[in-house]
């Protein structure tokens, strides 16, 4: 497979897409798919996709197409999905809940092993299995079993100080809802933004220059 840095984030952007995709196939007893049939069903051409899958080897044969579960398992690998990471949960409030309560972590190459919070109304609550514990026992709670993902659904503000702290524990990554620019003060960590916002202006906008 070619080095990671060769590779367009929009081509790795596509990839989730595209286990979806093959997931559903699969879950309806596809067992073969072509280019073309696959472009039809996903909105793009059958070249974007024939060159998405070239830069990960070889998949699927000319004249034959693609085996969709072999596809779907090849695909996983390439997303890190037959490797559960073990992640923490920055804020128990309402978002960190939801996300918590309603994401399919371990689908996704995702262990939640703890959560945590400041505020004394959530400490001691159970959100998915897992007691809430004070924020301020943070390296205490992961200094067994250090965690290489968190997972910020905190105030803005509250974020440079955690982010030192987890960087301090072998955190890898972030997905990140603080809106905190993590990247600015730590240009070599992984970090995947969520602006829950911008996303509805984005649709804002569509709606106002949509053809009429």
């Amino acid at each position: 497979m070619p080095k990671a840095e060769h590779i367009s984030m929009s081509v790795v952007r596509r990839l989730p897409r595209y286990y979806r995709f093959l997931y559903d196939l699969k879950e309806n007893g596809v067992t073969r798919i072509s280019s073309r049939e696959l472009s039809q069903r996903m909105g793009l051409t059958a070249s974007q996709i024939r060159q998405d899958l070239n830069c990960f080897g070889g998949f699927g044969q000319q004249g034959y197409g693609y085996m969709v579960s072999q596809l779907y398992e090849e695909i996983g690998h390439i997303l890190g999905m037959d490797h559960l990471s073990d992640t923490v949960l920055l804020g128990a409030g309402n978002m960190g809940r939801a996300i918590a309560n309603h994401m399919d972590f371990e689908s996704r190459g995702i262990r939640l092993t703890d959560i945590f919070d400041d505020s004394p109304d959530v400490i001691g609550q159970t959100v998915r299995g897992l007691t809430v514990q004070p924020t301020s026992g943070l390296e205490e709670a992961c200094r067994d079993h250090p965690p290489q993902v968190a997972i910020l659904c905190i105030p803005k503000e509250a974020a440079p100080e955690l982010v030192d702290r987890l960087l301090a524990l072998g955190v890898r990554g972030f997905w990140n809802f603080s809106h905190y620019d993590i990247l600015y003060e730590h240009p070599d960590v992984v970090v995947e933004n969520v602006h829950l916002g911008d996303s509805l202006m984005t649709l804002s906008y569509q709606l106002k220059t949509a053809v009429k």
